[in-house]
């Protein structure tokens, strides 16, 4: 990931007091001022405990790039610090790193519920980690256990969009903390098990030092809609459809797809489930027990002879992802489905940020095959798994916290969701908006940045993780729109020079004439001068810049060889 010598002395400088005792540090790596991979430390004295470990994925300008991955330096700095792990639940946001932060520190306890480390196991035995490596324990959302000697975790239940979903109480030294975790406040769950109110609002009772909670719809007013919401609008919605179903959603949303397979059941269709992720999560729940078959799964293979209006596909492609199933079906690559007039496709998500454009270009593409299309918010098939402002509000009034730590969203929502707070009867003492690395001072009255770690993504492209940083990436943007030139000037026995271009303009015998003579002039009058061939080459590159930016008004990346 990144190398710990390299950051050592800036860590190390930036790093909290070794032996403090009146106030506890908590120390965003990830997640604070974003959407996606997030990790918290806390610390007190000489322990730390981690909670969380997830991932985020590219903007459409990180070209290549498949995952980041939070920066754990200020952690592998500390590691004999470390006294356990706490694990909210199985989104990829907040495990998805694990695979690749795990084996980087010391083996401690990982607690986490059994859906969320069901899914932690899966990712770890793709990635070849034994299970013998770590140190992983169930827990009930009903428990309490001990990190350490200072850590008292005691887990709360919060609904969100995954099974077995927590926040937690923290006990320390310095006070109580209160974390929400991802949820929303939904009144019909799945299910059937409710937001854990109760020990929130004996917690507000019993004093809240510090709330830490989902900012994520702070900007929208009201109640998120429930998920029996969205199950009763698929049902209606698919008892109207003549043809084929193909619906799609996140994989990781176990209780509507777990709807969505009693829907099928009641309207007289068989699922056929389709895609890796989609197949993996299903597995998981169904072996742990968090889902529920009236009817066997089908595979394609075996659809035979039914009639179109007894399938219902449910596959992979929510974020128009290209080898996704709902990708490849939308623009006819998939080697054993192929759509047609009468099927119809249900978008039963919202694109994550970033992602508008590829949506928005496989609903276009399934228009024009001519299947019929229903995606939110003209149809009400998706409900976000975070609370909306009466929510976030409810949990404030609850919890009454002295101070207030907005976390989980970029900027805009953690500064609305602090403004929320301060509208209140009983408003906060004091917020703060943190972003990663900041190291939040936490005390009886005390309440404040004091430092920064390092933190920050690191790039995970192909088999590399690390290895490419911002330079790699703008040298990448480049190239995708100034296009590519290589001259090559190959010095005896008579000097000349070769060009090739990608992506520059179309081929111009003019042009590349004339960029052959400004470069063959810069390596001949290198060579009257016998100047070094570092230098020849370097003339011939600043001589062929000036000429094309001149004359295309372009700056392709340019690349000079020299062949002695």
């Amino acid at each position: 990931m990144t190398n710990p010598a390299k950051d050592a002395q800036a860590g190390q400088a930036a790093a909290p007091a070794q032996q403090d005792t009146q106030h506890l540090e908590v120390i965003p790596l990830g997640g604070m001022g974003e959407i996606g991979k997030n990790i918290t430390a806390y610390r007190y004295g000489d322990e730390i405990m981690v909670v969380d470990g997830g991932l985020a994925f590219p903007d459409a300008h990180q070209m290549g790039v498949d995952l980041i991955i939070p920066r754990i330096d200020y952690l592998q700095q500390n590691a004999g610090l470390i006294k356990g792990w706490i694990l909210t639940h199985g989104h990829e946001d907040h495990i998805g790193g694990l695979p690749y932060i795990l084996p980087r520190l010391p083996r401690v306890p990982v607690y986490g519920a059994g859906l969320t480390l069901g899914l932690v196991r899966e990712k770890l035995a793709e990635f070849g980690i034994k299970e013998g490596d770590t140190d992983l324990r169930e827990v009930q959302l009903t428990d309490k256990v001990r990190i350490g000697k200072h850590f008292g975790v005691e887990f709360i239940r919060m609904t969100h969009s995954i099974p077995d979903n927590a926040g937690y109480i923290l006990t320390t030294p310095v006070g109580r903390i209160v974390h929400t975790g991802d949820f929303k406040l939904d009144e019909e769950p799945s299910d059937g098990k409710l937001s854990d109110l109760g020990k929130i609002e004996q917690a507000g009772k019993d004093g809240v030092l510090l709330l830490i909670s989902d900012s994520t719809n702070a900007e929208r007013p009201g109640r998120t809609a429930s998920e029996a919401d969205v199950a009763r609008n698929l049902e209606d919605l698919i008892s109207k459809c003549k043809g084929r179903v193909f619906m799609t959603t996140f994989a990781s949303n176990v209780h509507r797809i777990q709807n969505v397979i009693n829907i099928a059941h009641r309207q007289g269709r068989r699922v056929v489930m389709e895609g890796r992720s989609m197949l993996k999560y299903a597995q998981v729940a169904q072996s742990l027990g968090y889902m529920d078959l009236p009817e066997p799964l089908l595979t394609n293979e075996e659809v035979g002879d039914l009639q179109d209006q007894q399938i219902l596909y449910v596959c992979t492609g929510s974020q128009g992802q290209p080898m996704a199933v709902l990708g490849r079906l939308a623009f006819g690559n998939h080697a054993k489905i192929a759509l047609r007039r009468g099927d119809s496709v249900i978008l039963s998500s919202n694109p994550i940020p970033g992602n508008e454009d590829a949506v928005n270009l496989v609903i276009n593409r399934l228009y024009e095959i001519g299947v019929d299309v229903y995606y939110p918010p003209t149809y009400r098939v998706h409900a976000s798994g975070h609370g909306s402002q009466e929510e976030l509000a409810t949990v404030l009034n609850l919890a009454r916290p002295k101070f207030f730590l907005p976390w989980h969203g970029e900027p805009r929502h953690q500064i609305n969701h602090a403004r929320l707070a301060q509208t209140l009867p009983r408003p906060p003492k004091r917020t703060l908006i943190a972003k990663n690395g900041d190291v939040v001072r936490l005390g009886a009255d005390e309440f404040k940045v004091t430092g920064t770690v390092p933190a920050g993504g690191v790039y995970v492209d192909g088999l590399g993780v690390g290895d490419i940083g911002d330079d790699v990436l703008l040298d990448r943007a480049n190239m995708s729109q100034e296009g590519i030139l290589i001259m090559t000037a190959v010095l005896h026995p008579t000097p000349h020079v070769e060009i090739v271009s990608r992506g520059f303009v179309r081929a111009n015998r003019d042009l590349d004439g004339q960029i052959r003579k400004i470069a063959l002039d810069a390596v001949e009058g290198g060579m009257r001068e016998k100047k070094r061939l570092e230098d020849v080459r370097d003339d011939m590159y600043g001589a062929v810049r000036r000429f094309v930016r001149k004359v295309t008004g372009r700056n392709p990346v340019l690349i000079p060889l020299i062949v002695d």
